[in-house]
């Protein structure tokens, strides 16, 4: 991750009216100008459309060999950056969702937690100056679509199971297939990953943390609590609250977000720009429900019995500047994405505001995951039906192209930042494939 600096005064003033839904407006003020088709740096493929003096190179390739002989994944998704050793090193979510007996677990089997679960990290360590690799590893396996996830202030990657898969019949969500019985484990948990390790360990899952259909996760370094969202039609906002700070396989309370003297809001559709919740945090008594694999909602319908809010399908969450901000993939009227900011009031409260919504597909195509940059703006990557980009959008509401997708129409993922600011990295989910980018961040807001 990059420092997080300045993020504060996000959306503080009005968003500049219509100018600020023009990207075209948003290029030229904000952003870094037109957007031009650019050969990778390594391979000479041209795979993004980037703003003129940007470079990348491609790396880490589903089927690709990695050093420690396993092939690299498929699906590759949230990601988070640290520095290690003179290299950055990256842990990948790679978000496989295979059938059981469709598939094996990656890398040694004795260190899986489900053999029948094709899900997990990769770690890479990628060279700042070059930006090709170095070193990449299997350091989680056994797990299962794995989407999102976060970084922690104690220098691990969390790792979150979208799904509520297990030995019992179940379905994942928005893919509406049949995921079927016999795994060898129960799944919908979170699971740990040290950056500093050289090898997968045995995968544990934070099972009070919930078994929910998890997207991601952002940390409050003052306090240790994990704040945590769910990809599901009917979503809820979660806290996670550690007996032991920094250490979550001590448990800890499972929290849900409710709106202050208003019991089961809905925020999915006519909220307006600017529109903000003064929020309490309602317990989650069983976080972890014999029933999770039949119903993925068993756990978020405990918070709606005592007034819970409801979301649609959250997704990227990120920490900066004492404030989480969290993506609704296809929240609002327009079913096409809204951004939210919980700033948290001392620990028992806080105030959610809504700081954008997309109009339409033209503007903004269903944000998923998203980071925030050195320089306070966000880092936005679509997940829509059609050709998608990575998106920028300033303090000030304006959004402005930054990347395009010209390979094909998948989804961008991973948004983050190099610890020194200097490198962006981000995927293309299928085929998999992670791209590092540089040039002159000084002439726009990034």
């Amino acid at each position: 991750m990059g420092s997080l600096v300045g993020v504060q005064g996000l959306m503080s003033r009005p968003a500049l009216a219509g100018n600020a839904l023009r990207r075209d407006f948003g290029n030229d003020t904000v952003g870094y100008g037109e957007l031009v088709p650019t050969a990778s740096k390594n391979t000479g493929e041209t795979l993004l459309a980037l703003p003129a003096g940007f470079s990348y190179t491609v790396i880490g390739k589903v089927g690709s060999r990695m050093s420690d002989g396993h092939l690299t994944p498929a699906a590759h998704d949230g990601m988070a950056a640290m520095n290690h050793r003179g290299h950055i090193r990256i842990v990948r979510n790679h978000e496989v969702r295979n059938e059981p007996g469709k598939g094996d677990a990656i890398g040694k089997v004795d260190h899986a937690y489900d053999p029948l679960a094709g899900g997990g990290t990769t770690t890479l360590e990628i060279h700042p100056e070059t930006r090709e690799l170095a070193r990449d590893f299997v350091s989680l396996s056994g797990t299962l679509v794995n989407c999102a996830g976060g970084r922690t202030p104690w220098g691990t990657w969390l790792s979150c199971e979208e799904t509520t898969a297990g030995q019992g019949k179940s379905k994942v969500y928005h893919k509406d297939t049949n995921q079927g019985g016999g795994y060898a484990k129960e799944h919908g948990y979170n699971f740990e990953v040290r950056f500093a390790d050289d090898a997968a360990g045995p995968a544990v899952p934070l099972v009070e943390m919930g078994r929910f259909v998890h997207e991601a996760i952002a940390v409050d370094p003052s306090t240790g609590i994990v704040y945590q969202t769910e990809d599901h039609g009917t979503a809820g906002f979660y806290r996670f609250l550690p007996n032991v700070l920094g250490v979550l396989a001590e448990g800890g309370r499972l929290q849900m977000a409710k709106v202050k003297g208003k019991d089961l809001v809905d925020s999915r559709k006519k909220q307006a720009k600017g529109q903000t919740y003064e929020i309490k945090w309602v317990d989650i008594k069983d976080p972890n429900p014999g029933n999770a694999w039949e119903n993925e909602l068993a756990v978020g319908n405990q918070g709606r019995e005592h007034g819970a809010m409801t979301f649609a399908r959250l997704e990227g969450a990120w920490y900066a500047d004492g404030a989480i901000y969290l993506n609704s993939t296809n929240g609002g009227d327009a079913g096409k994405g809204q951004v939210w900011k919980y700033q948290p009031q001392g620990e028992r409260s806080g105030q959610l505001t809504l700081l954008f919504e997309s109009p339409g597909a033209e503007v903004l195509d269903m944000p998923d995951n998203l980071c925030v940059t050195p320089r306070g703006a966000l880092v936005v990557c679509e997940d829509g039906d059609g050709t998608n980009y990575v998106r920028g959008l300033s303090k000030d509401g304006v959004l402005f192209d930054f990347a395009l997708n010209l390979h094909n129409n998948s989804e961008f993922t991973g948004a983050t930042f190099s610890p020194d600011g200097e490198t962006l990295f981000f995927n293309i989910q299928n085929p998999g494939m992670t791209f590092a980018v540089w040039g002159p961040w000084q002439q726009g807001v990034f």
